[in-house]
């Protein structure tokens, strides 16, 4: 009873005296026919009209026969692209490219069961992959899914019947003082020595360090404004992001040794781009290439600073450990926590105690001494 136009659904009665009612969608394979039926006309009617609604709105195709590669594909480029940072998208392309397809990829969207979701994270942690890592790839599928499910493709969301691994927190290991001395006389024949400078006495993060512009230094009052991140670049142009957190901007303050660090390496880039003249490429930034242009996370990681570790007989560690230590030696050298909680750009002066409790036995041994001084 009461045909519609075409593509927009019919509902009937059936035989045994329930409804449905029929339309068509389009699917990779052309046009096809999907039936939905309920108890009463009306039934019937209401769930046609959200139908007819998701087709229109692109949420519905062949859900039955549609394969976890080609989901995540579609939801990669409809519903997280263009929605968070742009660093965030292509962590999540990683790692459904890398990780998701290759094993699961085949595998229909609607057989997905928690037995498949347990064996990608087992087979992971097998060929080593860090538990960090692997929670990423859970945290990944788990955002797909659930958008799978509020679109109505499946049932459920199999991710939440499986627990991910745990994660350890990660050892923080600052460079001692005799350590940081070695490092910065080492890199007084850097290029880099400035970026090397400010990371140690001002914990810069490398986005935020590479993401500096000229235009946020006052060598004169002696201080930086953290007011970006680099997140890289797209045909030699810097593409850049906000910090981290809202705390993120903020004003930092120089040491000396920073300041005539920075005045070095602006005389050594304008050199460079005289001398490059015409091949230079300017975007005002204080840290660059050898022709202006951003400088590549990766390269700097793997270029200079792990080679400059290797020359001076530091055990390898990472990048983000010179952040750790500009904390650990302001702490133990007595500077109040919200002082460095500031200078860190960190959310609360809670996350900056948790994330350096390591320091507190030391903070507390010098508060009972100086409350014996007090007391004798």
């Amino acid at each position: 009873m009461g045909k519609r136009g075409n593509g927009e659904g019919s509902i009937y009665r059936r035989k045994d005296g329930g409804w449905c009612a029929q339309y068509t969608v389009n699917t990779g394979e052309g046009r096809k026919r999907k039936t939905i039926y309920g108890k009463t006309r009306q039934e019937v009617a209401t769930k046609l009209a959200k139908a007819l609604s998701d087709r229109e709105g692109g949420l519905t195709f062949d859900s039955e026969n549609l394969k976890l590669n080609e989901y995540l594909k579609r939801w990669l480029k409809d519903s997280v692209k263009g929605s968070v940072r742009d660093i965030t998208y292509r962590d999540y392309e990683h790692l459904v490219r890398n990780h998701i397809i290759p094993a699961l990829g085949n595998i229909k969207l609607k057989a997905l069961t928690p037995t498949h979701i347990r064996g990608l994270y087992r087979s992971k942690s097998d060929a080593g992959l860090s538990p960090r890592t692997v929670q990423y790839v859970h945290v990944t599928l788990h955002k797909a899914l659930k958008q799978a499910v509020n679109d109505g493709l499946i049932p459920r969301n199999v991710t939440e019947a499986v627990k991910p691994p745990q994660l350890r927190r990660e050892e923080i290991k600052p460079l001692m003082v005799e350590q940081v001395k070695l490092l910065l006389e080492a890199v007084g024949r850097d290029r880099f020595e400035a970026l090397y400078v400010i990371a140690v006495s001002a914990g810069l993060r490398q986005g935020e360090l590479l993401g500096l512009r000229w235009e946020d230094v006052n060598l004169e009052r002696k201080t930086l404004q953290v007011r970006r991140t680099l997140l890289g670049s797209k045909k030699g142009n810097p593409v850049f992001g906000v910090p981290k957190t809202a705390k993120g901007k903020r004003s930092v303050r120089l040491t000396d040794m920073a300041v005539q660090a920075l005045q070095r390496h602006r005389e050594l880039q304008i050199e460079e781009r005289q001398r490059l003249d015409g091949l230079w490429q300017e975007h005002d930034l204080v840290f660059t290439t050898q022709i202006g242009t951003p400088v590549n996370r990766h390269n700097l990681i793997n270029r200079s600073f792990k080679p400059l570790l290797k020359r001076v007989g530091l055990p390898e560690g990472r990048f983000h450990d010179l952040r750790h230590t500009c904390a650990t030696l302001m702490l133990c050298a007595g500077v109040h926590p919200k002082v460095v909680q500031e200078l860190l750009g960190h959310a609360s002066v809670t996350i900056t105690l948790d994330t350096y409790s390591h320091v507190v036995p030391d903070m507390q041994g010098e508060a009972a001494g100086k409350m014996n001084s007090m007391l004798s």
